[in-house]
């Protein structure tokens, strides 16, 4: 979450409040954004680091609130992140460890680890139908989209574990 909020200091500087409402309006229910209280802790980590300085800003018949800029070295750790490519394949996968390693305990079966892994994304799928019939935006449904894709690969791949293993 540090690097989204940078993200969106970028643009302009905001409060903590300001910063969650940017994140629900862009995403919607695609990516739940964080409580207020995560949000928070996160820019006060982010301030110590020197990303971002907090200003206190007056405001009439209320507390002082504090707005967030984008610091230079914010700016640099943006750049770096927006630069540098997101991760590849998972060659480490949880699942497919317990797949190999369990049954040979004598713990679990195969047939019983993909049939729930299986019913698993089916449910994960199901779900996500359901935030992109609710999403409104672009932006969120290309993020459902994604990790609709993802899903049915991962689907796909247990169908050949199945054939291959079993």
């Amino acid at each position: 979450m540090r690097l989204h909020l940078l993200a969106l200091l970028a643009k302009e500087p905001a409060h903590g409040y300001e910063l969650k409402q940017a994140l629900e309006q862009t995403f919607g229910a695609a990516y739940p954004s964080p409580n207020i209280g995560q949000i928070y802790v996160t820019l006060a980590r982010l301030e110590k680091d020197g990303l971002v300085r907090a200003v206190d800003v007056e405001q009439s018949n209320r507390p002082n609130k504090k707005v967030y800029y984008l610091t230079a070295t914010g700016r640099e750790a943006l750049t770096t992140w927006v630069e540098e490519p997101t991760e590849g394949p998972r060659v480490r996968d949880e699942f497919y460890m317990k797949l190999v390693l369990a049954p040979l305990t004598g713990i679990a079966d195969r047939m019983a680890l993909i049939s729930r892994q299986r019913r698993h994304y089916l449910g994960l799928m199901r779900e996500l139908n359901e935030v992109m019939e609710r999403s409104e935006s672009t932006v969120a449904r290309l993020l459902v989209e994604g990790a609709m894709l993802h899903l049915q690969a991962d689907l796909d791949w247990l169908e050949r574990c199945q054939e291959e293993l079993c």
